[in-house]
């Protein structure tokens, strides 16, 4: 990262957006090693910034205490309430950059409830994991509920439990529909869940992996209703 918070004059530093702004802040915290948060802002007042940019400081404070990247209480600190310390998110923002909370912030949903693990998964930064775990639930939720044998596996489920005869297919929907269900399942499957079964997949951006948890938390949906519908079916 090319930008200093300190360097930077008060015109660019109340132009910056906020997430901006908080990573620079963020370094400038991690630079100086500061840990008192009261001390940070008087870093500002000597260089004699106008209030206007001394509030945007406090707002970039504030920020990253909001995002679990700064927390209040450092240990061996505790007499000191202005204590403020680099938390372990903090410090991978640090590493690989702001990108990771954009992904984070995208799973701040209510997730199917067999996504919940998943969801830990990523928030401890194992994107790969997280997205590859996602899809694998969804291929177990399949096999469950169309009884498929263990033998079969991936795309060929997919294709055999939403196909023409298949136990999860809709038979009152337009053939073109049962289609396109049968082909979302088996293209998510096929691209999100067989590579990593395979080979290492690296998300090198951790907005994509979350991607795959959300499209796999769609799917669930989806085989919510494919349940309801059988469930149905068997008592009518």
């Amino acid at each position: 990262m090319d930008q200093s918070l300190q360097k930077l004059s008060s015109d660019e530093v109340q132009s910056l957006p906020i997430d901006r702004l908080g990573v620079l802040a963020l370094k400038h915290l991690a630079d100086t090693n500061e840990w008192n948060a009261h001390n940070f802002l008087n870093a500002g007042g000597n260089l004699r910034l106008p209030d206007s940019t001394l509030r945007c400081w406090s707002e970039a404070l504030n920020w990253l205490v909001s995002k679990n990247l700064v927390a209040f209480g450092k240990p061996g600190q505790s007499a000191q309430p202005n204590s403020i310390f680099i938390t372990r998110l903090g410090y991978k923002v640090l590493r690989e950059g702001h990108e990771t909370i954009r992904a984070i912030e995208r799973l701040d949903v209510a997730l199917h409830s067999r996504l919940e693990r998943v969801k830990s998964q990523f928030l401890l930064g194992e994107f790969e994991l997280a997205a590859f775990a996602a899809m694998r639930e969804v291929e177990i939720r399949v096999r469950e509920l169309s009884g498929a044998d263990l033998s079969l596996l991936g795309v060929k489920l997919m294709r055999k439990s939403f196909g023409e005869g298949g136990k999860l297919a809709d038979s009152e929907l337009d053939p073109g529909e049962r289609t396109g269900t049968m082909e979302l399942f088996a293209g998510a499957i096929g691209t999100f869940k067989n590579p990593p079964s395979h080979r290492q997949v690296d998300y090198a951006d951790p907005t994509e992996a979350s991607e795959v948890v959300l499209l796999a938390d769609l799917l669930m949906r989806l085989l919510d209703r494919v349940e309801e519908r059988i469930a149905s079916a068997a008592s009518s």
